[in-house]
């Protein structure tokens, strides 16, 4: 690993609580700049997960190194929420995985990065999820690969909880309990809500019922707030002391458009952008 990717990893070591708090809302802020100016709509399911990502790159929990993207010692991280990706184009290129012309241009002709996520792994981007569901899959089958080869690196996923109405995660989730794969850490995103309607309305009868159900695989399994990186970064340590030979499964309770208050926990603002009287209600 070469000196400037070390310096940057040692360097998200040293944030505080409160700097992480602090660094998550700046994200927020980017991404609700950066969507509203080039006319992004997926806004509400990139807010949700931010505070995830900031815990993950700004903690020093995830090991990566931005001088050179492909280092085969690094952690992989699966996006699968994939058209919620706009706080991790924004966290990339905060740590320079991406050209901030590209980001600053992102939904334009300008722009090399999609609406969902696309693989680039100069870029800091490892998977292609815009088909939800598949990103689980993917990650399972990174981190049975590196079980088989002996390496040391971890695999991460970010899925929403809507995803897990796709039989595909089940699936994924069965294979990577059989195979004992304690190199993988599965968070879900679990806004509460799914692209047309609050959960409770779609699939399930009560929203404590994904935690019921994935208690039943034989994963490691906790919950957490989500909008609190240092609280997510202890809940995913904690979860590595437990069933040593079993994947870890953290539920982060969170708010669909978290810091937009015309956006929060509203259904209609899955894809659709706000009105300038909307936004008035606030912003982070």
């Amino acid at each position: 690993m070469s000196a400037v990717g070390v310096i940057i990893i040692m360097a998200t070591m040293l944030l505080t609580s409160e700097q992480l708090k602090a660094k998550a809302d700046a994200i927020r802020r980017e991404v609700i700049a950066v969507a509203l100016r080039n006319g992004a709509g997926h806004i509400a399911p990139s807010l949700s997960c931010v505070d995830i990502l900031t815990a993950l790159y700004y903690s020093g929990l995830m090991n990566y190194n931005v001088s050179d993207p492909s280092d085969s010692q690094r952690d992989r991280l699966i996006f699968s929420k994939s058209h919620g990706c706009y706080g991790h184009y924004a966290i990339l290129t905060d740590l320079g995985f991406i050209p901030h012309e590209q980001w600053q241009g992102f939904y334009t002709p300008a722009s090399q990065l999609s609406g969902c996520a696309e693989r680039r792994v100069e870029f800091g981007l490892e998977a292609g999820c815009g088909s939800l569901g598949h990103g689980l899959p993917l990650a399972v089958g990174l981190a049975w690969g590196a079980k088989l080869q002996k390496q040391s690196w971890h695999t991460y996923c970010i899925v929403g909880d809507g995803e897990f109405q796709e039989g595909s995660c089940w699936e994924a989730l069965i294979f990577a309990v059989k195979h004992k794969l304690n190199n993988l850490s599965i968070i879900i995103d679990a806004n509460g809500l799914q692209a047309m309607d609050h959960i409770v309305n779609v699939l399930d009868n009560e929203r404590m019922a994904l935690y019921k159900r994935l208690s039943g695989f034989g994963a490691k399994l906790s919950d957490c707030y989500g909008h609190d990186p240092a609280g997510i970064v202890a809940a995913l340590q904690r979860l590595r002391g437990l069933l040593p030979e079993s994947p870890n499964v953290l539920l982060a309770r969170t708010v669909k458009g978290y810091g937009l208050k015309c956006m929060e926990n509203v259904p209609k603002f899955h894809f659709r952008l706000p009105t300038a009287e909307e936004l008035e209600e606030g912003r982070p």
